[in-house]
């Protein structure tokens, strides 16, 4: 019979493939825009479109999700997501090759939905497990996002520089994702995050609130706020980054994806020492000097003239960005509906993705891609004024005892990491 201890570990490996293959899956593509931009003869207000299709999967799929998790369960939902994932990344591909505009927005567009979809869950999975363990466990999920799209940007590097096909090193990885789907799939419960229905004769009191009704609380406003400053760092990067040092630098493409590895690689590093930090500074205090870190690899690359300059400033960017997703979210799930809050908290998070892609867009046409990168180093700055919003509630003897008693005796983690 499996121990618990093997079973909470085949739990964690199991979320952290699937963030891994995602975060490959997302960097295959970005390396490869100034490609697919060239084989679609697209300008940049154009590509500012089709990549809207990521963000408008994304926001369908984040809003959704939470409703489906508290419906049928983390693996159902995970299982949903990941076959999206797959069948967009695989249709990118070959769109792209086609020079369709129009199949290259909906493959994003599935990519999106199944990376929303899956992302809710497992961080519900991933603050369940947080309450077991007793340590932050989000960070180095969102970290294993972040290693897989170093992994994805080294293999982009070299492919681009080959000239490699985009249609067959999409269809790799949508074959990498569908195997690890399929192997990693049944050691995710089936349960986590499930909220049983009320039964009719429940009194309407008795029954779960919509998940958007956390929106009242101040403390996940603030947190919201949080997420959708750093989301809009980590996506403008994420989307833009190698565009800009071709454009606005005057880098060759392989360049440009060698400089976007370096922002992966700072954001791969910022998360995996996330739980270290915040168990000596706290949340808040983590959260406070990432947005200020953020701002000030943004300022350099908005204001230098120097390309090397912009370079190394982009790890500044990427470590600032780094736990912003994470952190807020594991702070959104000290809540008496985790569920609930980190859908909602997340939601502001792809509002920026879903804004982000053809905003800058539009005003990179006009302004220079460095200089839509403004609105994003003014929002990352201001969201320093909301950073407290991340310190642990203060919580009821009796919510303290619950939570002692679902960890089977460990300490619940915002007793473990004060501040």
């Amino acid at each position: 019979m499996t121990s618990p201890g093997t079973r909470i570990l085949r739990r964690r490996l199991a979320i952290f493939a699937f963030m891994l293959v995602f975060g490959i899956g997302m960097a295959s593509w970005v390396v490869r825009t100034p490609a697919v931009r060239d084989l679609l003869e697209a300008s940049t207000a154009e590509m500012g479109l089709v990549l809207l299709g990521l963000s408008v999967g994304s926001m369908t799929g984040v809003l959704s999700s939470a409703a489906v998790v508290r419906r049928r369960g983390v693996r159902f939902t995970v299982t949903v997501g990941g076959s999206a994932f797959v069948s967009g990344v695989a249709m990118v591909g070959f769109s792209a090759e086609l020079s369709s505009a129009v199949g290259v927005f909906l493959g994003l567009a599935l990519v999106g939905l199944g990376i929303g979809v899956s992302e809710i869950a497992l961080n519900v999975e991933g603050a369940a497990l947080e309450e077991i363990s007793g340590r932050a466990e989000l960070p180095a999920l969102h970290g294993c996002f972040s290693l897989g799209t170093v992994l994805g940007s080294v293999a982009g590097i070299a492919l681009t520089a080959i000239d490699f096909p985009v249609v067959w090193q999409l269809a790799a990885v949508a074959a990498l994702a569908a195997a690890l789907l399929i192997a990693a799939i049944r050691f995710v419960p089936a349960d986590t995050g499930r909220v049983a229905r009320p039964a009719a004769s429940d009194s309407a009191s008795s029954r779960p609130r919509p998940w958007h009704s956390v929106w009242r609380q101040p403390r996940v406003i603030m947190l919201g706020l949080i997420v959708l400053a750093l989301a809009l760092a980590e996506g403008s990067a994420m989307d833009w980054l190698p565009l800009l040092m071709v454009d606005d630098y005057g880098s060759s493409a392989t360049l440009g994806t060698v400089v976007f590895t370096g922002f992966a690689a700072a954001m791969t590093v910022g998360r995996f020492l996330g739980g270290p930090l915040i168990a000596w500074f706290g949340k808040a205090a983590v959260l406070r000097v990432s947005t200020l870190v953020s701002a000030a690899g943004i300022a350099i690359v908005v204001f230098a003239d120097n390309l090397i300059v912009a370079g190394c400033a982009v790890v500044l960017w990427g470590l600032g960005a780094a736990l912003g997703f994470p952190v807020t979210l594991s702070a959104a799930a000290d809540s008496d509906d985790p569920t609930s809050s980190v859908a909602a908290v997340a939601t502001a998070g792809y509002v920026a993705f879903l804004v982000g892609p053809p905003l800058l867009g539009f005003l990179g046409e006009h302004f220079t891609l460095r200089g839509a990168m403004v609105a994003v180093l003014v929002l990352v700055a201001a969201a320093t004024l909301l950073t407290s919003a991340a310190k642990p509630r203060a919580r009821s003897k009796e919510a303290v005892s619950t939570s002692g008693a679902l960890s089977d005796g460990a300490a619940p983690l915002s007793a473990r990491h004060p501040g």
